[in-house]
């Protein structure tokens, strides 16, 4: 009977297969290059501006996707993948280090997977369908250091304010407080109870799974849209939420410091009614294409002084015009002319031959002219761009 391999690629020995051998494959097994890659191992996983797929084979050698830790190297050139391929549908955890630029989705040939952030670790766990996170609940954490604001928290560990500037070290808390609270300093928090924080809560109230204020969070898990708690340690504070998102376009503007923020319409831009030129057919968002029939088909002039308008011959007319008019000279504009004529005289006499003498004596025809018209080749295709004018909304 010849050897199976477990998911792990480990050899499982036939029975009765491998006689004086089976010692050394098994000591394979046991060592570095199989359950050892399992259990401890760590292997670089090298990309190329490419998404990069591993596969495990029938083989106790050393295989990268059997090691527990996959150091993530190379150049990715923008987010990529690493596809755990054939050979790797199976339940198996993996220690992710993406040292690379750009973030790494680590996933199977099926399912979305986990994406592991440029330049951090994280423990990923392979379900044979999908790849999905280790761990996604604690019911508690203790920090080396506070919790960025970026990530949640408020990027302190302790609170040096009072009152309404509870919570108002690092960073600067900007939305304002309402309601009067009472003295005192709040130097710790666990959370709160209330759902939407809307309202006044008490501080004494314990919260499961929130990070307090001691570690650097806020103590509560769904304030993402109030303030800052308003209140000392003993006041029931409240919170302060903007009203509304606003509509496309708007931006928030600060009203000063004892109101919100609000939403309004962004300022500058070009006022309504302004007229410009676009070298394209279409106006472009927001503003409209001047259609007058009198503006087509003419050419732009630039001007110092007032703008105006004038002209009667289009464009395309004037450009197509490849030869001046015909024109008639007159006797007047003909140069003056003359053309001599010769004549034969009888030279012999009586029964004499016929001698033929040309004599130019100085007679010409009358002064004459042909009359004719003519014209001259004229080309003036000149170069243009087509431009139109529309009128910002």
């Amino acid at each position: 009977m010849a050897s199976t391999y477990s998911a792990l690629k480990i050899e499982l020995i036939g029975t009765g297969e491998q006689s004086g051998t089976w010692g050394t494959t098994t000591n394979t097994n046991l060592g570095d290059a199989a359950l050892g890659e399992a259990i401890t191992g760590s292997a670089d996983v090298a990309f190329s501006s490419a998404d990069v797929t591993v596969t495990l084979t029938d083989t106790n050698a050393t295989q990268s996707a059997r090691n527990l830790r996959l150091n993530l190297t190379g150049t990715t050139g923008g987010a990529r993948s690493l596809i755990l391929g054939s050979g790797c549908q199976i339940e198996k955890l993996y220690l992710i280090n993406n040292t690379c630029a750009d973030a790494i989705t680590v996933k199977n040939t099926t399912g979305t997977g986990i994406a592991v952030a440029a330049g951090k670790s994280m423990f990923v766990y392979n379900n044979g369908t999908n790849v999905v996170d280790v761990t996604t609940y604690l019911t508690s954490l203790t920090l080396g250091s506070a919790l960025p604001v970026t990530s949640g928290g408020t990027g302190v560990t302790t609170s040096t304010g009072s009152g309404a500037n509870a919570l108002a070290t690092s960073p600067t808390l900007v939305t304002p407080i309402l309601g009067t609270p009472t003295s005192g300093t709040l130097t710790s928090c666990t959370g709160y109870t209330t759902a939407n924080l809307s309202g006044s809560i008490g501080l004494t109230t314990q919260v499961t799974g929130t990070l307090p204020v001691a570690n650097g969070g806020t103590g509560n898990a769904t304030a993402t849209a109030y303030a800052v708690l308003a209140g000392g340690a003993t006041s029931t504070g409240a919170f302060q939420s903007i009203a509304s998102v606003g509509t496309t376009g708007q931006v928030l503007t600060s009203n000063g410091a004892s109101a919100l923020p609000t939403f309004q319409a962004a300022a500058g831009g070009f006022a309504s009614g302004t007229r410009m030129s676009f070298q394209q057919t279409s106006a472009p968002t927001g503003w409209t294409k001047d259609t007058t029939a009198g503006i087509n088909d003419s050419i732009l002039r630039l001007v110092t002084g007032s703008a105006s308008s004038g002209g009667t011959v289009a464009f395309s007319t004037w450009a197509a015009q490849t030869a001046d008019g015909a024109t008639t000279l007159s006797t007047a504009q003909i140069p003056s002319h003359t053309h001599n004529v010769p004549y034969y005289s009888n030279q012999g006499g009586a029964g004499q031959a016929l001698v033929n003498t040309e004599q130019l004596q100085g007679s010409a025809t009358s002064a004459t002219g042909g009359g004719g018209s003519h014209t001259h080749s004229l080309t003036q295709s000149i170069k243009y761009y087509d431009f139109i004018i529309a009128a910002k909304d």
